[in-house]
């Protein structure tokens, strides 16, 4: 049976009584329906070739009442394992977001060039992280997080019989078994990913790192997204050393096309890191959870940014908002105020607000839609 979310979102007592009895008989069995464990993949196009797969992204649909299940176990779960969980990650938890790592990256170059010490960083891209997780090692991480009887079972259920179809327009493929990765969509999946992450950082941390007032940082984690630092080229080698080999017993890779190095330094100096006899580029520059990093700690190239993000939002804005005669007043401030005003102000906690600064931004403020 499917449900349309609407007709989930307007159960009656009688409806969600019938919810609440057929998740009760599921865990009770510690077998989910067949259809729960199905996914749907729907491919959408990127950009560039249509003829090739790697341009498409996959969107995964998942039984409504099975998602409802999830969620019960993810209020199960979460409790447990977040008290154990370090506080480098800061992805897929409660109270937190990305501008914690943004924030605490962005003082520790500011303190680090005001004090002329010299900051290593490596940004570490995992290939498909998600989608590459060993079950049977997420098993073993899960329960000594705490993670065990009837809930661990009820974990693995939804991915004993885990299959899924790929459909495009009217057509769907025949459905073939998934015996690896997390379930895309699925409520439960984030929080089983950050405590597999955890084990691999917890397991791969030594006394590298950079010291910021009273404490030592050698890694900031945002879900994957993973920043190492280190005060020195060697020390931040070690700890890349031991984070790309704690990932290969776990079962990840680091990319190293993708994963790059770079240095907070007042002069010029190389950082040149290797992964598996790869070495990794140097850049000048990064973009770290949507804000640029630069190797001098400024935000000005970022404030530039903004600011030409912003202006190409208002040009795509012009012609399917702003001339629009059927929209109101009111609804053309509402989309302006939900997509121009986040696109130009997004990490400004950040900037050092000077007089230009704020002018800039002010001007740029100002482009309301008549």
């Amino acid at each position: 049976m499917r449900f349309a979310l609407s007709t989930l979102k307007s159960l009656d007592v009688v409806g969600l009584s019938w919810l609440t009895r057929l998740c009760n008989i599921v865990w009770q069995s510690g077998t989910v329906p067949l259809v729960w464990a199905t996914r749907v993949v729907v491919p959408l196009f990127k950009k560039r070739d249509r003829r090739v797969c790697s341009n498409y992204r996959g969107i995964t649909l998942l039984s409504l009442p099975g998602k409802v299940y999830s969620r019960v176990l993810e209020r199960r779960v979460r409790p447990l394992v977040e008290p154990r969980i370090q506080e480098e990650q800061c992805g897929f938890r409660p109270s937190r977001g990305t501008l914690d790592q943004l924030y605490t990256l962005h003082r520790v170059l500011e303190g680090s060039w005001e004090f002329a010490q010299p900051v290593h960083m490596c940004f570490v891209d995992l290939e498909k992280a998600f989608d590459r997780v060993p079950r049977g090692i997420l098993w073993e991480v899960l329960w000594e997080y705490g993670v065990r009887g009837p809930l661990l079972r009820a974990v693995r259920s939804l991915y004993n019989r885990s299959r899924s179809l790929v459909h495009i327009d009217s057509c769907k493929s025949d459905l073939f078994p998934v015996h690896v990765g997390l379930r895309q969509g699925c409520p439960l999946s984030p929080v089983l990913f950050i405590v597999f992450m955890d084990r691999i950082s917890r397991r791969s941390q030594g006394l590298e790192g950079v010291r910021f007032g009273d404490h030592r940082i050698s890694s900031l984690i945002f879900a994957d997204d993973v920043v190492l630092l280190a005060s020195s080229g060697l020390d931040l080698q070690h700890a890349l050393g031991c984070f790309a080999a704690e990932c290969e017993v776990a079962g990840m890779r680091v990319s190293t096309s993708k994963s790059e190095a770079m240095v907070l330094d007042r002069k010029k100096m190389a950082c040149t890191l290797q992964v598996g006899g790869e070495v990794l580029p140097q850049v000048e520059e990064f973009k770290y959870l949507g804000v640029l990093f630069t190797s001098e700690g400024r935000m000005d190239r970022e404030i530039d940014r903004r600011i030409g993000a912003a202006a190409a939002v208002m040009r795509s804005m012009y012609r399917s908002v702003v001339v629009k005669k059927e929209l109101s007043r009111k609804a053309k401030l509402s989309i302006y105020q939900s997509i121009y005003v986040p696109t130009l102000t997004y990490g400004h906690e950040l900037w050092v607000m000077t007089e230009r600064v704020r002018s800039r931004i002010q001007a740029a403020r100002n482009e309301l839609p008549p």
